[in-house]
């Protein structure tokens, strides 16, 4: 498969690199034609090493990313909603364990008494808001609104001033942001960098050269802390005097798969995560498809995945964000592998909490 940079279906093509890539993808927004664009990150991207030649090629755009980027973040003065803002964020494009961590924190947030609202753009969704999540679809707010809805009141907002001004008035005390790390739009007091312990930061280069968003350094300088999730199985950047929390993706209900052949499919930043965690809880785990992150699945597509599952005889199985984009008969027979998140030391989560709440 030679496809490389991806758009949406109403989105024009501004460019298109050309190259072997991973099944790994995500939205992001285009320097070229500020529009979003679905990329699908090539192989290069993960390291090890600085990217080859590729890499090297492709230096020149990084730094004209990296300088857009900065022009960004010092434009103007952030707005002040006058309630915190929480900001789960991260440095490299793709699946980190952003969502699941923000829901973490939500959770935590209503524990201390609070009530937190999420904000989200609602990547893949074609409200631009602000609009509450109460029952649209996916295709209207999104994958990952639906899945934060289950724990608080969720917003979609392009504009995510106008966004932050909607959840106060509708009685939000806390704003926790999914996303939005390098939106300069709102004066944040608390940000997390969230980190994928089996992919650190790829190759170490900026995009289109590899998989940051932006500088390290120059995104640390911004964070107050740094989640990482998973067993470290890649090269940890330099986190300075950051405090770090060390997370880990838990099953729900860890013996719903134990046993059984499954016939596993996800269209999420790293489908491989979602693939080793159904085997570490047990499954067999006889076959697999991924998708690109926030993939609008087709009836046909959701019907090859079942005859696909009756043939190796195993039951079909995928994520809650993809079940998310199934709706009515295309949810028919697909089970979902429910997972959460964990901290090492919740008290520390709590402390740099009340540190935000008390400011």
């Amino acid at each position: 498969m030679t496809r490389g940079w991806r758009r949406s279906a109403w989105q024009p093509r501004p460019w298109r690199w050309q190259g072997t890539v991973s099944s790994t993808g995500c939205w992001r927004r285009c320097a070229i034609c500020r529009g979003w664009t679905r990329v699908r990150a090539p192989e290069f991207w993960a390291g090890p090493g600085r990217g080859g030649w590729r890499g090297a090629a492709l230096a020149p755009l990084s730094a004209l990313w990296r300088l857009a980027t900065r022009r960004r973040l010092a434009r103007g003065l952030p707005f002040d909603p006058g309630i915190p803002v929480i900001c789960i964020g991260n440095v490299t494009a793709g699946g980190t364990g952003k969502t699941p961590f923000a829901l973490l924190v939500a959770q935590r947030l209503i524990a201390l008494g609070r009530q937190p609202h999420f904000l989200s753009r609602g990547h893949g969704g074609s409200a631009a808001g602000p609009l509450q999540v109460m029952g649209q679809g996916a295709d209207v707010v999104g994958d990952e609104p639906l899945l934060l809805a289950r724990a608080a009141p969720a917003w979609v907002a392009r504009d995510r001033v106008a966004g932050a001004k909607a959840i106060r008035a509708a009685g939000g005390d806390v704003i926790v942001m999914d996303d939005g790390f390098q939106n300069p739009a709102l004066k944040k007091r608390l940000s997390f960098l969230v980190l994928d312990g089996g992919a650190g930061l790829g190759n170490g280069r900026v995009i289109p050269a590899g998989p940051l968003r932006e500088d390290w350094l120059e995104a640390r300088a911004r964070a107050q802390a740094i989640v990482i999730v998973g067993a470290e199985t890649r090269a940890m950047p330099d986190t300075g005097s950051l405090p770090v929390l060390r997370a880990a993706i838990r099953p729900l209900d860890p013996a719903a798969f134990a046993g059984r052949r499954v016939f596993a499919f996800a269209g999420i930043g790293r489908p491989a995560k979602f693939f080793d965690s159904l085997a570490g809880a047990g499954a067999v785990v006889v076959a697999t498809r991924a998708f690109a992150d926030h993939h609008p699945y087709t009836p046909a597509e959701i019907e090859a995945v079942r005859a696909k599952a009756r043939a190796l005889d195993a039951v079909p199985v995928t994520t809650a964000k993809d079940a998310a984009r199934l709706s009515g008969d295309r949810a028919r027979g697909i089970e979902v592998f429910e997972i959460g998140l964990a901290v090492d030391s919740p008290a520390s989560l709590d402390q740099l909490l009340g540190v935000c709440l008390r400011d």
